[in-house]
């Protein structure tokens, strides 16, 4: 095979990755800063894309708008990207705008970094009625993804959420947090006004094991806590540990911070205020769904009226079995969130089971598990939707450290030019943001908060209020050029 270093041995390497979330920022400042890059073996040009108008992913549409730490990992992306050395392409769509055999003539590399959006399916009869929801779906509309529905049904009293991970609690905890307190973020004012007039008063949180075993982290845990007029509920009955949980709880200090801290909730549930809160947030665990159940007549036919659960017992080992019991909760949604799963990507092979594109440390794999040459991937679309952003930095560290490794012997593109794929966008009527388009919607965005905060008076001070539709983003993206 001829190598691109052979064949043009002063240009830089051109790379593409898709996707600009943080996997995709990583990579691309992994590469940049790598000890070959930087002790002048070779010179590296990077065009990251992505499919909204806007950079940072998952961070900007797939998490809670009151998590803390988004403005610090947010901020850290910024500063990669504001550096000038990674192109930032928006508005271009894998598959659609490009398809591989188009990126392939540009760049001698291309890394997937696509991440996984939708929810993982729940095998429960019921799960189609109406207010039977995704969890992820509901998380992109309250973050103001600009391809949902601006719209969205909170008509629901009471409320069961199906999960014991983070997204479970930022679901449980948007759905019955008073919508005044999230005026200080950046949610949209749809949102807010949709979340305003809810009349919730009851949102149940069910994990299939016990409080030793949940996917949640202590951040999280102390967040639910946040909410003003609203009660954390435990029951005692789910507070038995089995011989695998007392061990998880001595020797895993996470674990053991989680377990006090709901302990301690429960001691004090009948203690505190006098006067009872508007609204309760119950966390139910050793809870394994078995039906969403409809109302079969009136004008509720149809319609979620209920969810039964079995009754789970730890068997020894921090697992858990079924006791033959079951309970009816009453509600009127149900929000499924026990994970993401990732969608396939043309032309590339797909693992349906895990939601993963194929892959040895990154390195791609076609229908015979052997690597496709100068394709590569990172971040959840390679190992599926587990573990935090510090997982993700080693994900792509791993695969640039494959990159790296196969950069004498990768497929030359055979139009190296970085101006090549900017004629090509143009010539489809492509209208692709940059990262100076960025820099004009953010400041904007934060103008509509100084704004909002201005004129209403209110004396909550509003950061931002994010833009929604996706033409609009473009506009203010494109500025003049339309």
């Amino acid at each position: 095979m001829t190598s691109s270093a052979e064949n043009t041995p002063k240009r830089p390497l051109r790379v593409a990755i898709i996707g600009a979330g943080p996997a995709g920022v990583y990579a691309a400042d992994i590469l940049t800063k790598s000890n070959e890059v930087k002790d002048g073996d070779f010179e590296v040009s990077i065009d990251l894309f992505e499919a909204h108008p806007a950079p940072y992913g998952l961070i900007r549409y797939g998490v809670a708008p009151d998590h803390p730490r988004i403005k610090g990992i947010v901020n850290a992306l910024h500063k990669v990207l504001d550096r000038g050395d990674i192109r930032f392409l928006g508005n271009v769509t894998y598959g659609r705008d490009l398809t591989l055999h188009d990126i392939r003539a540009f760049y001698d590399a291309v890394i997937f970094s696509t991440g996984a959006i939708k929810d993982a399916e729940l095998d429960v009869p019921g799960v189609e009625l109406e207010g039977s929801f995704g969890g992820a779906d509901f998380v992109s509309w309250y973050d103001g993804h600009p391809d949902v529905s601006r719209d969205w049904p909170l008509d629901a009293k009471e409320i069961a959420v199906i999960g014991n991970g983070n997204v479970a609690l930022d679901v449980a905890r948007m759905l019955v947090k008073h919508a005044d307190e999230l005026l200080t973020t950046e949610i949209p004012d749809n949102v807010y006004q949709a979340l305003k007039n809810s009349p919730v008063t009851d949102v149940h949180v069910f994990g299939r094991r016990g409080p030793a075993q949940v996917k949640f982290t202590p951040l999280e845990l102390r967040e639910l806590s946040h909410a003003k007029d609203v009660d954390i509920v435990l029951y005692p009955e789910d507070f038995e540990f089995d011989e695998a949980s007392e061990e998880a709880i001595r020797s895993n200090n996470q674990i053991k911070t989680m377990v006090n801290t709901m302990t301690n909730w429960l001691a004090e549930e009948h203690t505190e205020a006098d006067v009872p809160s508007s609204r309760r947030l119950h966390l139910h665990f050793l809870h394994s769904p078995v039906e969403i159940y409809g109302s079969d007549s009136g004008e509720g036919a149809g319609k979620v009226a209920g969810i039964k659960f079995e009754r789970m017992q730890l068997d020894g080992t921090g697992h858990v079995k079924g006791t033959g019991e079951f309970i009816d909760y009453p509600v009127q949604a149900v929000y499924r969130a026990i994970g993401y799963h990732g969608s396939p990507l043309d032309e590339l092979e797909y693992d349906a089971k895990y939601g993963v594109i194929p892959n040895e440390g990154g390195r791609v794999l076609d229908e015979y598990g052997e690597p496709v040459p100068g394709i590569y991937t990172t971040g959840w679309i390679k190992r599926g939707p587990v573990g935090l952003i510090g997982h993700t930095k080693g994900d792509a560290l791993e695969t640039i450290g494959f990159l790296l490794e196969d950069r004498l012997t990768l497929p030359p593109a055979k139009n190296p030019d970085p101006q090549a794929i900017i004629r090509l966008l143009e010539e489809r009527g492509i209208r692709y943001t940059t990262w100076e388009g960025w820099n004009r919607l953010d400041a904007h965005e934060l103008k509509l908060g100084v704004t909002w905060s201005g004129e209403t008076g209110s004396g909550i001070i509003r950061e931002r209020v994010k833009v929604v539709p996706r033409e609009e983003m473009i506009e203010i993206s494109r500025g003049s050029e339309g």
